[in-house]
Parts: structure tokens; C-alpha cells; sequence
């Protein structure tokens, strides 16, 4: 059953892989198997309390149930100003350059439906977080993938797209720390992608949805940090993982003016706005204590070292991610990552996303979330690294 849901939905244009991979897991589960999945990536934690006690408040005001602005309130504006003030030094102009989002998920989908005309090229990361491509296609743009090495540490090499592509194209995306591979980049690495932008006349996105989970003392970039972004760079960003918000659906679009009224315009035709108390609770985690998101990290960190020594336990040697909420790491040479996670799943119960899912630069390796508790996901590795052992 799982294979077959691998053989139908393996492209990295198809939005239903999770959907049927949920499927099979009730299926499995009904049938009395005690699965634990390492799959998706949502936090196991919860938010800030502060952050829950404003829902509440604002949730118990007779008035605050109505349609709300498509660019959200004036407060959740200016404190994602004053976020990036305080964490990037960046200044922003709440009205013109911030325009909150129901999930930065939807934000990149609709600004490529916005953005994009027919034929034209998107710049994707290959692996990639596959709603990029989803919204190109769906924008009847044409996709070019641009490669993520292991051997450049999974950042891009902007020499290896070719001068009619880039003259074709209109936008390009990053993402950093990266899904699925944990990789990380530098202020310089930004400052080469703005360049790029700049010199063939694209929009550059930046999807910094992990950029407040790091590790070791590595501080992720904001692109909005070099200058002249401005310019022509988006960044996303979300409270999903930064602050344990992914059920919440509430993200931001920063930076270009022109290219958040092309998105702006967009969403007054997609939806009616957002629920006001979680815009109000919103705000409230933006002013969370930065020592909240250190110990949350710390956490996290623990869990990733914990998965390393596992696998080191075997033999297999893992680079240690600086951010996100995954490891990445290889299959044994003689399986598919299609038949590592298929099998894993029906002979010991732990699901893993297959590379692939991601594309074509995912052949070969899986993705392992670290967003369980440690009782669990110690179990988890147990079967995960038995099941290694056995091939």
C-alpha cells in the first residue's frame, strides 16, 4: 500500500504525498500497528503561555469575531517591524514592506500565481521544499532546478544556471536554514544571491521559515540584512516553527513594496482575512523573550545530537545540521529512498519522508523530524537503526 502511494505521488510537482501518506498510516494503525512518524515537520511543543493566555483574551471580546483586513492589524504589522529591528537590524515600514500572512505556505504559493505569467522561468532549489514548485506550475511557469550539492554544502552555485535561463526567469528561491536539509548559510552567501538578483533583473525569495531554529551558536540571516534587498528581494517568514505556531496559519511577507502589492492584490481576491485573536496572539509571540527560543532550541539540539550518536553507533556518519528540524542523511547504496522508507514503515513502523519528494537532488536520502519527545523518538531510532543494520 505504501509503495504504491510512493509510485503514485513521488514527483515534485504532486501536493498529495502527505495526504496519502496519512492515509496509509490510519490504515496501518487501525490494523493494530503502533507507527511513529518522523515525517512531517510540525513542533511537539507548545507556544509561549503568553502567547495562549492573549488567544484567549482576545477570543472572549464579543466584537473580535468578525472579517478582518487582508493585511491583518496595524499592531501585528509593526511588531514584525520591530521583530526585525530588534533580531536583524533591519528597518521596515510597517504599511509598505510587511504584509502578514495566513501561513507562509500560502504567501508562496499565491505570490507565484501573482507574479508569475505563463512561460516564464522560476529559479528552484533541487531539493526544495516542493511548494515552489507546485506554484509555478500552477502559474503555467516552467521551472529550472537548480542544483544543492553535499560537496558545496547544499548552497547554490549561481554559475550553474545558464544565461537564457536566467534571462527568461522572473524569481528565484532560497531557503536557509534549508528543508529538508538542515543546511545553513552566511550573510556572504546572501549578499551573492541579491548580486544575482540584481544583475538579471529577478525577484529574489527567501523562505526563512526556520530561520529562528539554530544551533551552536549560529545565527541564521535575514537576505533583508544586505543592502539594496530592498530592492528586489521577499523574504517569508513564519511563527510555525519559530515559536511552536504551525496549527496557527500565520506567517508574514516582507521587504519589496511592489511585490507585496502584487501579493496584497492577490490575496483580497483569495481569502477574507485571518481569526483576530490569533493576529493578537501573533503579535504577542514576536515579543517573546528571546530565552523562550533559546531553551526551545536547546531542546531541539539535544534531539539532533541524540539522532548523530545513533547513527554513529552504526557507523553512519552524519553532518551536523545548524538549524531546522531535520536530518538528512543516505540510504544504504543498493535501496531507493522510495524502498528505505517503504519498508521501514511496513516492518518496523517508523515513517520518513523519502528524498525524492523533495526532487530529483533527494535520490538517495531521507528526511528524520526531531519534533518528538524524547522517550519516543528514542524508540524511533531503535527501529530506525535495527532496521539499517539489517539491510
Amino acid at each position: 500500500m505504501y509503495k504504491l502511494a510512493n509510485q503514485q505521488l513521488n514527483t515534485r510537482a504532486n501536493s498529495q504525498f502527505f495526504a496519502s501518506l496519512n492515509e496509509v498510516i490510519a490504515a496501518l494503525q487501525v490494523a493494530g500497528k503502533n507507527i511513529i512518524r518522523l515525517d512531517v515537520g510540525s513542533p511537539d511543543m507548545p507556544p509561549p503561555k503568553a502567547v495562549i493566555d492573549t488567544l484567549a483574551r482576545s477570543a472572549a471580546v464579543p466584537s473580535h469575531h468578525g472579517y478582518q483586513a487582508h493585511n491583518a492589524t496595524v499592531n501585528l504589522r509593526a511588531a514584525w517591524a520591530d521583530f526585525y529591528l530588534r533580531n536583524y537590524g533591519v528597518e521596515l515600514d510597517p504599511n509598505r514592506e510587511v504584509l502578514p500572512l495566513i501561513g507562509s505556505k500560502e504567501g508562496i504559493f499565491h505570490f507565484m500565481q501573482a507574479a508569475l505569467e505563463p512561460g516564464v522561468t522560476a529559479i528552484i532549489p533541487d531539493p526544495g521544499y516542493v511548494t515552489y514548485t507546485q506554484g509555478a506550475l500552477s502559474a503555467n511557469a516552467k521551472p529550472f532546478y537548480l542544483p544543492l550539492r553535499p560537496e558545496n554544502d547544499y548552497l547554490p552555485d549561481f554559475a550553474e544556471v545558464p544565461a537564457e535561463v536566467a534571462h527568461q526567469a522572473k524569481l528565484f528561491w532560497l531557503n536557509y536554514p534549508n528543508n529538508p536539509t538542515g543546511a545553513t548559510a552566511t550573510h556572504k552567501h546572501m549578499e551573492q544571491a541579491v548580486d544575482f538578483a540584481k544583475e538579471h533583473d529577478l525577484i529574489l525569495c527567501h523562505d526563512a521559515a526556520y530561520s529562528q531554529v539554530t544551533f551552536d551558536g549560529y545565527k541564521a540571516p535575514s537576505v533583508l540584512q544586505v543592502p539594496g534587498a530592498i530592492d528586489c528581494a521577499v523574504e517569508f517568514n513564519s511563527l510555525s516553527k519559530s515559536h511552536n505556531m504551525a496549527g496557527w496559519r500565520t506567517g508574514v511577507a516582507l521587504g519589496q513594496p511592489k511585490a507585496l502589492r502584487t501579493l496584497y492584490a492577490y490575496k483580497t481576491a483569495t481569502d477574507s482575512g485571518h481569526f483576530l485573536p490569533i493576529l493578537d496572539a501573533a503579535a504577542q509571540a514576536l515579543m517573546t523573550d528571546p530565552t523562550w527560543i533559546h531553551e526551545r532550541n536547546e531542546i531541539y539540539r539535544e534531539r539532533r545530537d541524540s539522532v548523530l550518536a545513533a547513527f554513529q553507533g552504526i557507523g553512519v556518519s552524519i553532518p551536523k545540521p545548524q538549524g531546522a528540524i531535520y536530518i538528512w542523511f543516505p540510504v544504504p547504496s543498493k535501496m531507493s529512498a522510495e524502498a528505505f522508507a517503504g519498508s521501514l514503515l511496513e516492518q518496523y513502523q517508523v515513517s520518513l519522508t523519502p528524498g525524492t519528494v523533495f526532487g530529483f537532488g533527494g535520490k538517495g536520502y531521507v528526511r528524520l523530524s526531531i519534533t518528538l519527545q524524547d522517550e519516543r523518538l528514542s524508540e524511533a531510532l531503535q527501529r530506525v537503526t535495527a532496521f539499517y543494520r539489517s539491510i
